[in-house]
């Protein structure tokens, strides 16, 4: 069959694990005359959760996406589904939060303007003017927001959050934003906000961590994105990379190379949560790769 004429979709949903769901929803979708191009599930026994991913065109007897949410809700209320049916088209928005350093950005934004990573930036915020060139050359606003100090911290995030409001952004990705979210802003964007981070933590945590990773000769350096949580940097992980370094390489290098681990980490999970392939369960992710 050809997919040419028809419009697609992705379902997710998450529910008790309990017998008869694949079936039921493969059957509803082929009375409904849905066409499966790729669907995965996962069972956890350990939380007897269960989540699945479905792609799916429609031949047309649901005229409109509305008709088919409306059609696919007696099903998920007997089974009790936390669902979502959108167009795979649809995009999510987001806002980017950096500071000073511009790897993870530019790689965010370089993908976004070739058209590979599957999102629409809303506005890029910093705590810092240094990058607002870099904003300004992929014509995407910036917002200065300063922290000048901890007093006036819930104001700066008050502004972040009306900013997501007014831009109707769906996540908040800090790329490399090195400013710690007080426990009440990290409530505001539960399940929205995502993070990317050396691979050292716990290990080597604050200033200079490879140049001390480097002192204690450590022979693989990599990155982890992860969902925010008010446990700082222990957040449902998404994605992780690693790469293998040695006693040739100095600090610099080991900066280097973590840099560019680091920009294609956060592009993976940023792309993975765009594309719906991405579930909490408690503090882990189900990732549909």
């Amino acid at each position: 069959m050809t997919t040419t004429s028809h419009d697609e979709y992705i379902l997710t949903l998450r529910c008790k694990d309990t017998t008869g769901i694949v079936v039921n929803v493969s059957s509803f979708l082929a009375q409904n005359d849905g066409f499966i191009l790729d669907s995965q599930q996962h069972a956890d026994l350990a939380t007897e959760q269960f989540f699945m991913r479905v792609r799916f065109h429609d031949a047309g007897r649901c005229p409109t996406l509305q008709c088919l949410r409306d059609d696919f809700a007696p099903l998920a209320e007997k089974f009790q589904f936390d669902w979502v049916i959108e167009k795979v088209n649809k995009k999510p928005r987001i806002i980017i939060a950096v500071s000073k350093g511009s790897h993870c950005l530019n790689n965010l934004l370089y993908r976004w303007r070739t058209g590979s990573l599957p999102v629409e930036i809303a506005a890029v915020i910093s705590n810092h003017q240094t990058l607002e060139h870099m904003a300004k050359w992929y014509d995407v606003p910036f917002i200065h927001l300063p922290v000048e100090d901890d007093s006036k911290r819930a104001e700066q995030e008050d502004a972040i959050i009306a900013l997501m409001e007014e831009k109707k952004a769906d996540y908040l990705v800090l790329a490399r934003y090195m400013q710690i979210l007080s426990d009440t802003m990290v409530q505001r964007v539960k399940g929205r906000c995502i993070n990317i981070h050396h691979s050292f933590l716990p290990g080597f945590k604050g200033a200079r961590p490879y140049h001390r990773a480097h002192e204690r000769g450590v022979k693989l350096i990599g990155a982890t994105a992860h969902f925010v949580t008010a446990d700082l940097d222990e957040g449902p992980i998404i994605e992780q990379a690693v790469e293998r370094v040695d006693h040739r390489d100095s600090p610099q290098d080991l900066i280097r190379i973590g840099r560019d681990i680091e920009a294609q980490v956060l592009a993976r999970a940023v792309s993975w949560v765009a594309e719906k392939r991405v579930f909490i369960n408690g503090n882990r992710t189900v990732v549909f790769r």
